[in-house]
């Protein structure tokens, strides 16, 4: 499976945008054009729900070699077959997350400014989110910190960093000249008229020197 380090394209199959029985449709195609890691975010829906929606995308994660990680849930992921979870700043700590999912289960949490960037970073997950960059109606309640902090919490991590919050494949030339190696695209590619291509097209961009980079 791909290492965490490796991983630059972080796509989220997000239920807000995608409906249940396209899930697997939707998931086949941003593996096809090339992401890097996958997660399930299906707030609002039962246990059992997530379960059952994790257990239909896990097999094609695995099989492709990526990670598979559920929003929140750590509770499910060695039932579900995902490789990890990711909490909130409002969610359980790194460490009960970790007790619950498992001790090689990838943790990562979310953070909204430099402050809780090098808090979290105590916690040691395996990665962290840095954003919302841009204003975005998955996170209506976090106002957008912008670009201008991603140089400084680079430098003061050394964990992979992915930025995320509004970002598309218009704007990601912008968001990597400010210092972004790895960042997270969702509503772009979920409702692009080819997630496959779109996918690819941000992969590109990422891995300019090839996909085995």
């Amino acid at each position: 499976m791909k290492s965490i380090a490796e991983c630059r394209l972080y796509g989220i199959v997000d239920t807000g945008y995608v409906e249940r029985g396209n899930l697997l449709t939707i998931t086949s195609q941003l593996l096809r054009g090339g992401v890097d890691i996958i997660q399930l975010r299906a707030k609002n829906q039962t246990s059992e729900e997530v379960l059952e929606m994790a257990l239909e995308l896990a097999p094609i994660c695995r099989a492709a070699g990526i990670p598979f990680i559920l929003n929140d849930h750590p509770e499910l992921v060695r039932e579900a077959g995902a490789d990890g979870v990711h909490v909130g700043q409002d969610d359980l700590s790194v460490a009960k997350a970790r007790h619950l999912a498992g001790p090689e289960a990838i943790i990562g949490k979310s953070t909204h400014s430099l402050t809780q960037a090098i808090d979290a970073a105590r916690e040691s997950p395996d990665y962290i989110g840095f954003g919302p960059l841009f204003a975005t109606p998955t996170k209506p309640d976090y106002p957008p910190i912008g670009t201008r902090q991603i140089t400084t919490v680079h430098q003061a991590l050394t964990l992979p960093i992915f930025c995320i919050g509004g970002i598309k494949l218009s704007n990601l030339p912008a968001v990597l000249a400010a210092g972004a190696r790895r960042v997270v695209i969702v509503s772009d590619l979920l409702i692009a008229k080819d997630p496959a291509a779109q996918t690819a097209q941000c992969r590109t961009l990422l891995h300019p020197r090839g996909a085995n980079e």
